[in-house]
Protein backbone atom coordinates (compact mmCIF):
# COMPACT_ATOMS: atom_id res chain seq x y z
CA UNK A 1 0.00 0.00 0.00
CA UNK A 2 1.78 3.16 -1.13
CA UNK A 3 -1.15 6.09 -0.67
CA UNK A 4 -4.58 6.62 1.36
CA UNK A 5 -7.24 8.41 0.57
CA UNK A 6 -9.37 10.16 3.21
CA UNK A 7 -13.11 10.84 3.81
CA UNK A 8 -14.64 12.44 6.06
CA UNK A 9 -17.76 13.42 7.98
CA UNK A 10 -18.75 16.85 7.29
CA UNK A 11 -19.33 17.40 10.62
CA UNK A 12 -18.44 15.44 13.45
CA UNK A 13 -14.74 15.58 14.98
CA UNK A 14 -12.31 13.96 12.59
CA UNK A 15 -9.34 15.00 14.14
CA UNK A 16 -8.21 12.40 16.27
CA UNK A 17 -9.06 9.75 13.92
CA UNK A 18 -7.24 11.78 10.98
CA UNK A 19 -3.99 12.14 13.06
CA UNK A 20 -4.03 8.06 14.12
CA UNK A 21 -3.65 7.37 10.47
CA UNK A 22 -1.05 10.03 9.94
CA UNK A 23 1.16 8.95 12.53
CA UNK A 24 0.67 5.36 11.04
CA UNK A 25 1.20 6.02 7.68
CA UNK A 26 4.24 7.97 8.22
CA UNK A 27 5.84 4.86 10.12
CA UNK A 28 5.34 3.44 6.80
CA UNK A 29 6.31 5.84 4.24
CA UNK A 30 2.72 5.99 2.94
CA UNK A 31 0.91 8.94 1.75
CA UNK A 32 -2.08 10.33 2.86
CA UNK A 33 -4.71 12.33 0.56
CA UNK A 34 -7.78 14.10 1.56
CA UNK A 35 -10.59 15.49 -0.59
CA UNK A 36 -9.64 18.98 -0.63
CA UNK A 37 -13.05 21.38 0.96
CA UNK A 38 -12.90 18.34 3.42
CA UNK A 39 -9.51 18.60 5.23
CA UNK A 40 -9.26 22.12 4.92
CA UNK A 41 -10.88 22.45 8.05
CA UNK A 42 -8.38 20.42 10.06
CA UNK A 43 -4.48 21.33 10.42
CA UNK A 44 -2.68 18.11 9.14
CA UNK A 45 -0.07 16.77 6.78
CA UNK A 46 -2.94 15.68 4.48
CA UNK A 47 -2.83 16.71 0.63
CA UNK A 48 -5.22 18.17 -0.93
CA UNK A 49 -7.13 16.28 -3.76
CA UNK A 50 -9.81 17.16 -5.93
CA UNK A 51 -12.34 14.11 -5.26
CA UNK A 52 -12.69 13.06 -8.36
CA UNK A 53 -9.13 12.17 -7.90
CA UNK A 54 -9.17 10.48 -4.20
CA UNK A 55 -10.37 6.63 -5.96
CA UNK A 56 -7.69 7.29 -8.69
CA UNK A 57 -4.90 7.53 -6.83
CA UNK A 58 -5.36 5.89 -3.26
CA UNK A 59 -4.98 1.87 -2.64
CA UNK A 60 -7.29 2.21 0.28
CA UNK A 61 -9.95 4.67 0.49
CA UNK A 62 -10.38 5.59 4.47
CA UNK A 63 -14.18 6.67 5.74
CA UNK A 64 -14.83 8.72 8.35
CA UNK A 65 -17.76 8.95 9.78
CA UNK A 66 -21.22 7.10 9.99
CA UNK A 67 -23.10 5.43 7.30
CA UNK A 68 -23.86 8.40 5.23
CA UNK A 69 -19.93 8.98 5.37
CA UNK A 70 -19.53 5.61 3.83
CA UNK A 71 -21.91 6.11 1.34
CA UNK A 72 -20.38 8.88 -0.01
CA UNK A 73 -17.05 7.12 -0.44
CA UNK A 74 -18.74 4.22 -2.17
CA UNK A 75 -19.92 6.62 -4.60
CA UNK A 76 -16.30 8.57 -4.72
CA UNK A 77 -15.03 5.34 -5.53
CA UNK A 78 -17.64 3.86 -7.87
CA UNK A 79 -16.59 3.44 -11.56
CA UNK A 80 -12.95 4.00 -10.75
CA UNK A 81 -10.57 1.04 -10.94
CA UNK A 82 -7.20 0.64 -10.50
CA UNK A 83 -5.55 -1.98 -13.45
CA UNK A 84 -4.77 -5.24 -11.56
CA UNK A 85 -1.98 -7.58 -11.48
CA UNK A 86 -0.57 -8.36 -15.08
CA UNK A 87 -1.79 -11.96 -16.27
CA UNK A 88 0.81 -14.31 -17.32
CA UNK A 89 0.70 -17.60 -19.41
CA UNK A 90 -1.94 -18.84 -22.25
CA UNK A 91 -4.83 -16.77 -23.17
CA UNK A 92 -4.50 -14.58 -20.21
CA UNK A 93 -1.52 -13.04 -22.27
CA UNK A 94 -3.74 -11.87 -24.76
CA UNK A 95 -6.34 -10.44 -22.47
CA UNK A 96 -6.57 -7.45 -20.56
CA UNK A 97 -5.88 -7.69 -17.10
CA UNK A 98 -8.47 -7.37 -14.14
CA UNK A 99 -9.60 -4.68 -13.24
CA UNK A 100 -9.59 -3.87 -9.02
CA UNK A 101 -11.34 -1.41 -6.62
CA UNK A 102 -10.36 0.71 -4.55
CA UNK A 103 -11.19 -0.99 -1.48
CA UNK A 104 -13.22 0.66 1.36
CA UNK A 105 -13.03 0.77 5.31
CA UNK A 106 -15.35 2.16 7.27
CA UNK A 107 -14.76 3.81 10.42
CA UNK A 108 -17.35 4.21 12.18
CA UNK A 109 -17.62 7.78 14.62
CA UNK A 110 -21.59 7.48 14.09
CA UNK A 111 -24.66 6.09 15.98
CA UNK A 112 -25.21 2.63 13.86
CA UNK A 113 -22.75 2.31 11.34
CA UNK A 114 -23.84 -0.83 9.99
CA UNK A 115 -20.89 -0.85 7.03
CA UNK A 116 -18.08 0.27 9.26
CA UNK A 117 -15.81 -2.36 10.26
CA UNK A 118 -14.02 -0.58 12.96
CA UNK A 119 -13.55 1.71 16.09
CA UNK A 120 -11.32 4.66 16.11
CA UNK A 121 -8.69 2.35 18.88
CA UNK A 122 -8.85 0.10 16.44
CA UNK A 123 -7.22 1.96 13.12
CA UNK A 124 -3.68 1.28 14.00
CA UNK A 125 -4.33 -2.78 13.91
CA UNK A 126 -6.66 -2.70 11.28
CA UNK A 127 -4.28 -0.44 9.23
CA UNK A 128 -1.89 -2.70 9.76
CA UNK A 129 -3.98 -6.09 8.40
CA UNK A 130 -4.89 -4.49 5.12
CA UNK A 131 -0.90 -3.61 4.78
CA UNK A 132 -0.56 -7.02 4.90
CA UNK A 133 -2.96 -7.94 3.15
CA UNK A 134 -4.96 -9.88 6.08
CA UNK A 135 -8.28 -9.08 5.22
CA UNK A 136 -11.58 -9.81 2.87
CA UNK A 137 -13.36 -7.82 0.46
CA UNK A 138 -17.01 -7.71 0.57
CA UNK A 139 -18.54 -6.55 -2.73
CA UNK A 140 -21.59 -4.41 -2.70
CA UNK A 141 -24.17 -4.13 -5.25
CA UNK A 142 -25.22 -0.93 -6.97
CA UNK A 143 -28.57 0.22 -8.39
CA UNK A 144 -28.91 2.69 -11.68
CA UNK A 145 -31.80 3.96 -12.36
CA UNK A 146 -32.95 6.18 -15.67
CA UNK A 147 -35.28 8.80 -14.54
CA UNK A 148 -36.28 11.51 -16.96
CA UNK A 149 -33.31 10.97 -18.95
CA UNK A 150 -30.68 10.98 -16.59
CA UNK A 151 -29.33 7.63 -14.57
CA UNK A 152 -29.86 8.16 -10.70
CA UNK A 153 -27.31 5.86 -8.88
CA UNK A 154 -27.16 4.28 -5.38
CA UNK A 155 -25.87 1.66 -3.23
CA UNK A 156 -28.23 1.89 -0.34
CA UNK A 157 -31.60 2.72 -2.12
CA UNK A 158 -34.02 4.42 -4.09
CA UNK A 159 -36.90 6.29 -3.04
CA UNK A 160 -40.13 7.69 -5.07
CA UNK A 161 -41.58 10.02 -2.98
CA UNK A 162 -44.75 11.98 -2.61
CA UNK A 163 -44.64 15.72 -2.26
CA UNK A 164 -46.59 16.78 0.94
CA UNK A 165 -49.74 18.16 -0.48
CA UNK A 166 -49.47 16.42 -3.42
CA UNK A 167 -51.47 13.07 -4.46
CA UNK A 168 -50.05 9.81 -2.89
CA UNK A 169 -47.44 7.73 -4.86
CA UNK A 170 -48.78 5.29 -7.62
CA UNK A 171 -46.39 3.04 -8.64
CA UNK A 172 -46.58 -0.42 -11.09
CA UNK A 173 -43.51 -2.79 -10.27
CA UNK A 174 -42.70 -4.74 -13.72
CA UNK A 175 -40.45 -7.65 -13.06
CA UNK A 176 -39.34 -9.90 -16.01
CA UNK A 177 -41.62 -7.73 -18.03
CA UNK A 178 -44.75 -8.14 -16.48
CA UNK A 179 -46.99 -6.36 -14.44
CA UNK A 180 -46.43 -8.01 -10.48
CA UNK A 181 -48.24 -5.55 -8.40
CA UNK A 182 -49.52 -1.79 -8.20
CA UNK A 183 -49.09 0.00 -5.22
CA UNK A 184 -50.22 2.90 -3.49
CA UNK A 185 -48.39 4.74 -0.97
CA UNK A 186 -46.47 7.56 0.42
CA UNK A 187 -42.92 6.21 -1.02
CA UNK A 188 -42.00 3.03 -2.94
CA UNK A 189 -38.54 2.64 -1.87
CA UNK A 190 -36.10 -0.12 -4.43
CA UNK A 191 -33.28 -0.96 -1.64
CA UNK A 192 -29.94 -3.11 -2.57
CA UNK A 193 -29.40 -5.50 0.40
CA UNK A 194 -27.00 -3.10 1.65
CA UNK A 195 -29.70 -0.72 2.22
CA UNK A 196 -31.93 -3.36 3.45
CA UNK A 197 -31.42 -2.30 6.85
CA UNK A 198 -32.26 1.01 5.99
CA UNK A 199 -35.28 2.92 4.66
CA UNK A 200 -36.47 -0.26 3.40
CA UNK A 201 -36.27 -1.80 7.01
CA UNK A 202 -38.14 1.22 8.76
CA UNK A 203 -41.00 0.15 5.52
CA UNK A 204 -41.31 -2.69 7.04
CA UNK A 205 -38.91 -4.87 4.57
CA UNK A 206 -36.44 -7.80 5.42
CA UNK A 207 -32.78 -8.04 6.76
CA UNK A 208 -30.83 -8.91 3.50
CA UNK A 209 -27.28 -10.55 4.01
CA UNK A 210 -24.94 -8.37 1.02
CA UNK A 211 -24.04 -11.78 -0.30
CA UNK A 212 -27.82 -11.86 -1.47
CA UNK A 213 -27.93 -11.03 -5.44
CA UNK A 214 -31.55 -9.13 -5.56
CA UNK A 215 -33.15 -5.91 -5.17
CA UNK A 216 -36.07 -5.44 -2.23
CA UNK A 217 -39.38 -3.57 -3.22
CA UNK A 218 -41.00 -2.35 -0.40
CA UNK A 219 -43.98 0.00 -0.12
CA UNK A 220 -43.69 2.89 2.53
CA UNK A 221 -47.47 3.59 4.22
CA UNK A 222 -49.05 1.91 1.90
CA UNK A 223 -52.74 2.97 0.81
CA UNK A 224 -53.45 -0.20 -0.92
CA UNK A 225 -54.91 -3.47 0.02
CA UNK A 226 -51.52 -5.50 -0.55
CA UNK A 227 -48.95 -3.89 1.26
CA UNK A 228 -46.26 -6.57 0.96
CA UNK A 229 -42.79 -6.29 -0.16
CA UNK A 230 -41.13 -7.98 -3.46
CA UNK A 231 -37.64 -9.37 -3.75
CA UNK A 232 -36.61 -9.44 -6.90
CA UNK A 233 -33.80 -11.62 -8.26
CA UNK A 234 -30.91 -9.82 -10.57
CA UNK A 235 -31.54 -12.23 -13.56
CA UNK A 236 -35.09 -10.63 -13.98
CA UNK A 237 -35.46 -6.95 -15.28
CA UNK A 238 -36.82 -4.55 -12.56
CA UNK A 239 -39.13 -0.99 -13.67
CA UNK A 240 -41.58 0.77 -12.48
CA UNK A 241 -44.53 3.03 -13.21
CA UNK A 242 -45.83 5.86 -12.61
CA UNK A 243 -49.23 5.66 -12.83
CA UNK A 244 -51.57 8.30 -14.09
CA UNK A 245 -53.65 8.64 -10.42
CA UNK A 246 -49.85 9.33 -8.80
CA UNK A 247 -48.79 12.69 -7.95
CA UNK A 248 -45.20 14.06 -8.96
CA UNK A 249 -42.85 12.37 -6.65
CA UNK A 250 -38.96 12.86 -5.67
CA UNK A 251 -36.81 10.47 -5.90
CA UNK A 252 -34.18 9.87 -3.93
CA UNK A 253 -30.40 8.13 -4.24
CA UNK A 254 -29.37 7.30 -0.55
CA UNK A 255 -31.36 10.05 0.81
CA UNK A 256 -30.16 12.60 -1.73
CA UNK A 257 -32.81 14.64 -3.72
CA UNK A 258 -31.96 14.10 -7.69
CA UNK A 259 -34.20 13.73 -9.60
CA UNK A 260 -38.32 14.00 -10.28
CA UNK A 261 -40.57 11.58 -12.04
CA UNK A 262 -44.56 12.22 -13.37
CA UNK A 263 -47.25 10.32 -14.39
CA UNK A 264 -46.43 8.59 -17.63
CA UNK A 265 -42.41 8.41 -16.49
CA UNK A 266 -41.19 4.56 -16.50
CA UNK A 267 -38.13 4.07 -14.63
CA UNK A 268 -35.49 1.67 -15.34
CA UNK A 269 -33.61 -0.26 -12.56
CA UNK A 270 -30.33 -1.81 -13.64
CA UNK A 271 -28.11 -3.52 -11.21
CA UNK A 272 -24.56 -3.48 -10.95
CA UNK A 273 -22.66 -6.16 -8.97
CA UNK A 274 -19.43 -5.10 -7.24
CA UNK A 275 -19.90 -1.64 -7.69
CA UNK A 276 -18.16 -0.97 -4.21
CA UNK A 277 -15.64 -3.34 -2.42
CA UNK A 278 -16.02 -3.09 1.76
CA UNK A 279 -13.07 -3.91 3.34
CA UNK A 280 -13.67 -6.87 5.86
CA UNK A 281 -11.47 -8.00 8.83
CA UNK A 282 -13.05 -10.91 9.98
CA UNK A 283 -14.15 -9.60 13.35
CA UNK A 284 -17.86 -10.28 12.89
CA UNK A 285 -20.00 -12.01 10.53
CA UNK A 286 -23.15 -9.05 9.01
CA UNK A 287 -25.49 -11.06 11.52
CA UNK A 288 -23.69 -9.92 14.53
CA UNK A 289 -23.58 -6.45 13.38
CA UNK A 290 -27.07 -5.98 12.21
CA UNK A 291 -28.31 -7.95 15.80
CA UNK A 292 -25.75 -5.59 17.89
CA UNK A 293 -26.70 -2.45 15.73
CA UNK A 294 -30.38 -2.85 15.72
CA UNK A 295 -30.41 -3.71 19.68
CA UNK A 296 -32.04 -7.00 18.60
CA UNK A 297 -33.75 -9.13 21.71
CA UNK A 298 -35.31 -12.41 21.45
CA UNK A 299 -38.84 -12.58 22.00
CA UNK A 300 -40.01 -13.45 25.97
CA UNK A 301 -42.52 -15.57 24.69
CA UNK A 302 -39.85 -17.66 22.96
CA UNK A 303 -37.54 -18.40 26.32
CA UNK A 304 -40.23 -17.96 29.51
CA UNK A 305 -42.89 -20.46 28.37
CA UNK A 306 -42.78 -24.25 27.81
CA UNK A 307 -39.81 -26.12 26.87
CA UNK A 308 -36.94 -23.32 27.68
CA UNK A 309 -35.10 -25.46 29.77
CA UNK A 310 -35.04 -28.19 27.46
CA UNK A 311 -33.82 -25.84 24.67
CA UNK A 312 -31.18 -24.63 26.97
CA UNK A 313 -29.91 -27.89 27.45
CA UNK A 314 -28.85 -28.29 23.58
Amino acid sequence: MHVIGLVLHPERDCGGAVAAILAWAARRRIEVLGVETEIRRLNCAAHPVPPEDLAKRADLIVSLGGDGTMLRAMRLADRHVMPGPAATGGEADRADPPARHCPILGVNLGKLGFLAEVDVPDLHSALSAIDDHRYTIEPRLAVDATCSGQVVTAFNDLAFVRYPGKPTAAIAVVAAGRTFVSYAADAIVVATPTGSTAYSFSAGGPIVSPAVEALLVTPAAPHSAYNRGLVVSLADELSLEVLPASGPLAVEADGIVTADVAPGDRIDLRPRRGAAHVVRLGRATFYERARRKLRLTDSAEIFDGPGHDAIQSQ
